[in-house]
């Protein structure tokens, strides 16, 4: 007797209907497009992500370089030849030496200085530019991505109402099932845009950086064309660095330690 009614518990227990295709079958084609949008909007920003990250990258491994053997040239056309012909480095050098050159057909109704630093400005700004390309669309999708998911969510809760209308029960087992299939919606959009809005902010704290390095880098040509030559910054290698940093170790270590204490000496008298 206990088998008969264990077989017709397993024949009569209800069949798991829910899930995710499930639900999007029942969407039809407004949830297929809607996740369709989803989906482009995720791809659109890992690509923007990685191609943006390799392009900072690239910059900033060039400003080592920039550091380190430019500033050794004896002149700014031989120092551009240390630098890679499409790097943002190399941009600035030749805008302005091509200012520097430009300025001596004007006469002296500009000052050299006001062109210098508005060419150079007008340079960085191209650079800036060309970096925060594709941030706008990383902060679209993620302050849009959570309203596309919930669209999606609120699409197939209607319709989940209306099922249960149609069918005239309203009992728990007939309204979780197809609210849960709807909420799904509601968690890509959120899985969509969160990492949007992170790599947004990361990659523009990282152009901020890029930014600061343009903008330092400028001043410094700005000064060396002023000055004909004579005014240039430092060049600090790892070799340099180390050996400043041994030395001031040296320096630390041979000073005496003063601890307030009064040294007493004795003479003995014979």
């Amino acid at each position: 007797m206990i088998t008969n009614l264990l077989a017709v518990a397993g024949e009569a227990a209800p069949q798991n209907q829910f899930g995710f295709m499930e639900a999007m079958e029942q969407g039809g084609i407004i949830a297929w497009s809607i996740f369709t949008v989803l989906v482009i909007m995720s791809v659109g920003s890992f690509y923007i992500l990685f191609t943006k990250l390799f392009e900072q990258r690239k910059i900033m491994s060039q400003y080592d370089t920039v550091r380190s053997q430019f500033w050794r040239a004896n002149t700014l056309d031989e120092g551009a030849k240390k630098l890679d012909s499409n790097s943002a480095w190399r941009q600035l050098v030749d805008d302005a030496v091509k200012a520097r050159e430009t300025h001596t057909k004007m006469g002296d109704n500009l000052e050299a200085h006001d062109w210098l630093h508005g060419s150079l400005a007008r340079s960085e700004a191209s650079i800036n530019a060309r970096l925060a390309g594709g941030l706008p669309f990383l902060a679209t999708v993620g302050a849009t991505a959570p309203f596309v998911g919930l669209l999606g969510t609120v699409i197939g809760i209607y319709r989940a109402l209306i099922n249960i209308g149609l069918a005239g029960s309203a009992s728990i087992d007939k309204v979780a099932g197809p609210v849960g299939e709807a909420l799904i919606m509601t968690a890509i959009g959120l899985l969509v845009a969160v990492p949007a809005v992170l790599a947004y902010n990361w990659l523009q704290s990282r152009n901020k950086r890029i930014a600061e390095r343009l903008s330092g880098f400028s001043t410094d040509l700005l000064a060396n064309i002023s000055s004909n030559g004579a005014v240039r910054p430092a060049v600090m290698t790892a070799t340099s660095t180390q050996a400043a940093a041994k030395s001031a170790t040296t320096a630390t270590a041979a000073k005496p330690a003063t601890t307030g204490t009064t040294t007493t000496t004795t003479t003995t008298r014979k």
